[in-house]
């Protein structure tokens, strides 16, 4: 909507239309003409993107993205920390720490700059697992995204009340504590294919 928005208030601006044309990979979010259009954009510095996938030619991002989501190769998931959180994540860095190494328009495979509603689609690391994946989030961005975040779980995996299965900070910032709560409440992501 503010893509649109911005197209119509500065027609020949950044915010242009993107052909969603040439379908290489659907699971993984891949289109020939986004590639295009990314590589055109970057000058040449990205040639190639999965908007489904955290590992494999990931989105990139300016900076001014919402929320960031990195790997915890140790509990086989993600975390998903968002701008107002100011404390340490349990991979040990800060929201501002990771936007340090996800910003700037590079691509980072394990990590993603993204917007809050993004977390609770069908598509969010599709090309992983989806969005039980999830393992831990700020308890204000879980309350934030919960109903709409539990009906995806529902439907995709018949998983009840999912976002309780979400470490968060009032519970654990780091990764024994996590893992110990991930184990109490049998969290998919444990089960699943590793990440890496």
């Amino acid at each position: 909507l503010d893509a649109k928005a911005t197209k119509e208030l500065d027609p020949t601006g950044a915010c242009q239309p993107v052909p969603k044309e040439g379908l290489e990979d659907e699971h993984k979010g891949i289109w020939s003409e986004v590639s295009k259009a990314v590589e055109k954009a970057s000058q040449g510095a990205v040639s190639r993107v999965s908007l489904y996938s955290i590992l494999e030619d990931p989105m990139t991002s300016c900076g001014c993205f919402e929320c960031i989501c990195g790997i915890v190769p140790e509990a086989n998931g993600v975390l998903i920390v968002n701008r107002e959180y100011g404390e340490i994540t349990p991979v040990g860095m800060t929201f501002g720490e990771l936007a340090s190494m996800t910003g700037g328009g590079v691509q980072t495979p394990g990590f993603m700059g993204h917007g809050r509603h993004f977390i609770a689609s069908k598509k969010f690391l599709r090309a992983e697992g989806g969005i039980a994946r999830i393992v831990w989030m700020p308890k204000e961005l879980k309350e934030d995204v919960r109903e709409r975040l539990d009906a995806t779980a529902k439907e995709l995996y018949g998983i009840e009340n999912f976002t309780d299965m979400i470490c968060d900070e009032t519970i654990a910032t780091d990764s024994e504590g996590l893992l110990a709560f991930l184990s109490a409440k049998g969290h998919p992501a444990l089960q699943m294919d590793p990440l890496m």
